[in-house]
């Protein structure tokens, strides 16, 4: 008999683990049965160990709907090639603030849910961040290549909660061994730009480092942090680069071994440009009325290429719906492409991809010292709201990265 209440007690307590209200029953139950269960060995997890501390938003806009919260659930792995890692530093891109206001809301929400079973809004409160330096916490089943205690870095894609908190959930697929060489701060000063430029070059513009010696590569946009990046990736392959940027900006970009540096502000660029040889490939990341005219300054029907980051995708997209705006999305890069392959060159888009693997490629470059982090400015845990201003007045000099181990706020 007293077995059988053993078993009994056993089945009551896993259900009340796993529903609360089902304990109010229960105890009911036992009290008419003349035995009470020992209270004493009922519990859950502190909260402490369930939530931690992070910069959220609850609703799309402008700077003041960033959010600091301690109540922010812990991620947790539901996939055995996952990790949790506890972040230490998280950098910030123009893609944050402008994920902040709405941008790519509705492609995005495609992605986190295909079949359509959650409602609208049900991204929320949404972790913002891409970049991330910090240990490894905990391990999914299938991640041999990782442990606890491992320092690494990443670039978490955007329709995954991000980096401004002190723990993050990335596929152990899309996670890196850190450089030794670099501090968390700077390491997380990379990723994201790295890896967006490492699609744009190497995987969509076919540029490596077998075959860049000597080329002329334009860069648009060369201060900012893909910009600088790229620079230093060219030059470690080789090439001869042509860096378009402010004055204020040519004494960094020449820093980073530019061969040419054009100001933007001194005149018209594309006369300044003219005046130079012709290019091999053109990467830009500023778009508008460049397109118009930089193609033009390609190297005619000798496998020239022009790459622009700035697409209208996720525009499109968020203004036409998922079926309307693809197919929109389609038919302009391939006239795009058709008209400037009927000229002699290739015209393509590039887009952010994580990868673990290329990370390890970019973490020996840095390692070797070929390429270095410039980060603009570092901003405590507590002043992300400042973080984000900055990022959104524009002209940057690099990276603007957030101390996420310094996360003492009055916010």
């Amino acid at each position: 008999m007293l077995l059988k209440v053993h078993r009994f007690s056993r089945k009551v307590f896993r259900s009340l683990m796993c529903c609360p209200s089902l304990g109010v029953i229960c105890l009911g139950i036992g009290k008419s049965l003349s035995w009470q269960l020992p209270c004493r060995n009922f519990h859950i997890s502190c909260q402490r160990c369930t939530v931690m501390p992070s910069w959220v938003i609850d609703r799309y806009g402008k700077n003041d709907v960033l959010r600091f919260t301690t109540n922010m659930m812990l991620p947790v792995i539901n996939f055995p090639n996952e990790v949790v890692i506890k972040v230490h530093a998280a950098g910030l891109n123009p893609i944050d603030v402008n994920m902040r206001s709405g941008y790519g809301a509705a492609a995005l929400r495609m992605t986190r849910d295909p079949l359509h079973i959650k409602s609208t809004g049900s991204e929320f409160p949404l972790i913002l961040g891409r970049d991330v330096s910090g240990v490894v916490m905990e391990c999914g089943l299938n991640v041999s290549y990782f442990k606890p205690g491992d320092e690494v870095w990443a670039a978490v894609p955007p329709w995954k909660q991000g980096t401004l908190s002190e723990f993050v959930l990335a596929s152990g697929n899309e996670i890196s061994r850190k450089p030794q060489c670099l501090s968390h701060t700077q390491a997380a000063s990379l990723p994201y730009v790295g890896l967006t430029t490492w699609s744009a070059m190497r995987q969509v513009g076919g540029l490596n480092q077998d075959n860049c010696s000597n080329k002329r590569v334009l860069i648009f946009g060369a201060s900012g942090g893909v910009g600088t990046f790229a620079i230093q990736l060219m030059k470690a392959w080789g090439a001869h680069v042509t860096a378009v940027c402010s004055q204020d900006a040519s004494e960094l970009v020449k820093r980073l071994r530019a061969d040419d540096v054009v100001d933007y502000k001194s005149g018209r660029v594309e006369e300044q440009l003219k005046k130079l040889p012709l290019f091999d490939f053109i990467l830009d990341n500023i778009g508008g009325s460049t397109e118009k005219w930089a193609p033009e300054l390609l190297k005619k029907w000798s496998g020239a290429t022009y790459v622009s980051l700035v697409t209208p995708f996720l525009v499109n997209v968020d203004r036409l719906g998922v079926a309307d705006g693809m197919l929109q999305t389609g038919v302009t890069i391939g006239a795009k492409a058709v008209k400037h392959l009927c000229k002699g060159i290739h015209y393509r888009w590039a887009f952010f991809a994580p990868s673990g693997v290329y990370l390890d490629e970019i973490a020996d470059l840095v390692d070797a010292g070929k390429i270095q982090p410039v980060i603009d400015d570092v901003f405590s845990f507590s002043d992300v709201p400042k973080a984000f201003q900055k990022v959104e007045e524009g002209h940057a000099r690099g990276k603007t990265v957030v101390n996420v181990t310094n996360k003492q706020t009055n916010k």
